[in-house]
């Protein structure tokens, strides 16, 4: 009896032992209030990803099966200038250098390449907040400025043509385009009445200062 109480008791102190060891060691493994767990969970996204699809900054491929990438990456093409949810026309207008919108749907595709993908893979439709991403290319030509023809936005330094039905579109005011300029809007101001002497048309712009005053083209 007494030899198997002194190993019984002999086994009990080495399982205590073994439990005091595994708690320092477990211890030693739990991270502080400032450790490495928590700093990697503060710690940035990389370039060209974020919570948002397409959220400003961020980079599409071109194309319309379009896809975000890395800024860095050689497949991109246009940079968010702003991101905005819901309709479009209902929703904050583009800014100026806008040179072209692209639509985001529930559906579309959240990554194609990148630090969690595989270059070149394509991405499994994920769900994404629906709206609208106000985008300018990494390269020129730019569309969306002044006098290129282009953009969702008129703004100061475009030229229009009379498309008929009270209505006028944009084009090139160096001639490039399919039709020739007719007027150029040289300045924008809040009411018709401040609009120059010179001025032979009036253009909507929204914004601040809503009509743009335009001049013939000789």
């Amino acid at each position: 009896m007494g030899g198997v109480l002194v190993h019984r008791l002999g086994a009990w102190v080495l399982g205590l032992l073994c439990v005091v060891l595994v708690g320092v060691l477990s211890s030693c493994q739990q991270p502080s209030g400032g450790g490495s767990a928590q700093k990697l969970q503060e710690s940035p996204q990389p370039t060209g990803y974020g919570a948002t699809f397409l959220g400003p900054d961020e980079c599409s491929s071109r194309g319309k099966d379009f896809r975000e990438v890395s800024c860095t990456s050689e497949r991109a093409y246009a940079r968010v200038l702003a991101r905005h949810d819901g309709n479009r026309t209902a929703g904050p207008a583009c800014p100026g250098p806008t040179d072209f919108v692209l639509y985001i749907s529930e559906t579309t595709p959240a990554l194609a390449e990148g630090a969690s993908a595989t270059p070149g893979a394509s991405a499994t439709p994920s769900p994404v907040a629906r709206g609208y991403a106000c985008m300018r290319t990494l390269e020129p030509p730019h569309p969306g400025d002044p006098g290129m023809g282009g953009g969702p936005r008129t703004v100061v330094g475009d030229c229009v043509y009379n498309a008929g039905k009270g209505q006028v579109k944009e084009t090139a005011c160096n001639g490039s385009g399919e039709k020739a300029p007719e007027f150029e809007v040289t300045t924008s101001v809040a009411r018709r009445a401040l609009c120059p002497s010179t001025t032979r048309l009036y253009v909507q712009l929204g914004g601040a200062k809503p009509v743009g005053c335009a001049r013939r083209v000789f």
